[in-house]
């Protein structure tokens, strides 16, 4: 456990000196964030009625979708990774008395909150203090903030082991790229990041629901928005963890398979 907590330091302490680059993200993220509350407002103000999450929820949804950016999405794959594995350096790796999996998910959970720290407070603030309806609301009860802080470290666990996965397959291919699309493109419209699940159908809302790419993000938002009844919100929970555990059992025995099937220049 030494050992990946020690990765894990590395990790952080290297990822929170890109002050610049969080400072171009957080630019970026608010740019996002607006574009996408104004996108909605306009809908909103021919019918409200018509929607099933109130404008409010909807802003607060996005606000910290933005906010926590970097722990949903997928695309935020390490490129250090697939290249190791690509260019042969993953046999430095496999020598040293480390499980690669367990070093990949430490590494991996430090560089993401590390870049959510450098940018979630700048525009946690700036939102709440934004004039209604478009800034951000505060949860509405301690019990929905405390779910909300539990689900957001369960969707990173999730979105982390998911990544993984996609790293240990590569082991199987001539190039990352195929999977980085396919995945991407795959999670972005299944995980609510671009259209919350709500906004579905009634019947493929609740198929999409069950899928692993909703409990990424889908939860811990929908929870600080208050759009989930207590119900819904422990089944949603209940299902994170079975998705969790799920994928990192997949995730440890694609990669003990491919450690077993490398093969290094030929050799």
């Amino acid at each position: 456990m030494q050992k990946y907590l020690s990765f894990f330091r590395l990790r952080f302490s290297m990822g929170v000196q890109y002050r610049t680059a969080a400072f171009a993200g957080v630019i970026t993220q608010f740019a996002w964030g607006a574009m996408g509350i104004l996108v909605y407002w306009a809908f909103y103000e021919v019918d409200s009625n018509a929607f099933p999450m109130t404008f409010s929820a909807v802003v607060s949804y996005i606000w910290m979708q933005q906010a926590f950016l970097a722990f949903f999405t997928v695309w935020m794959m390490e490129n250090e990774i697939f290249d190791s594995i690509m260019n042969g350096n993953i046999s430095y790796e496999l020598c040293r008395p480390i499980h690669i999996y367990d070093m990949w998910f430490s590494r991996t959970i430090a560089n993401r909150l590390s870049s959510a720290i450098l940018r979630c407070f700048p525009i946690l603030v700036v939102a709440s203090f934004l004039p209604k309806p478009f800034g951000l609301q505060p949860p509405t009860s301690l019990i929905h903030f405390i779910l909300f802080l539990l689900t957001l470290l369960l969707g990173l666990a999730v979105t982390v082991s998911f990544c993984i996965l996609i790293y240990s397959l590569t082991f199987f291919t001539i190039s990352p790229a195929g999977l980085k699309i396919l995945f991407t493109s795959i999670v972005e419209f299944f995980s609510g990041a671009i259209i919350p699940l709500p906004f579905f159908p009634e019947k493929i809302q609740k198929i999409m629901e069950l899928l692993p790419f909703a409990s990424m993000q889908n939860v811990a938002l929908r929870i600080y928005s208050a759009d989930m009844t207590n119900r819904q919100m422990f089944s949603a929970i209940a299902l994170q963890i079975f998705w969790l555990i799920t994928l990192i059992s997949c995730g440890k025995k694609l990669c003990s398979i491919a450690e077993k099937k490398v093969s290094i220049q030929g050799g």
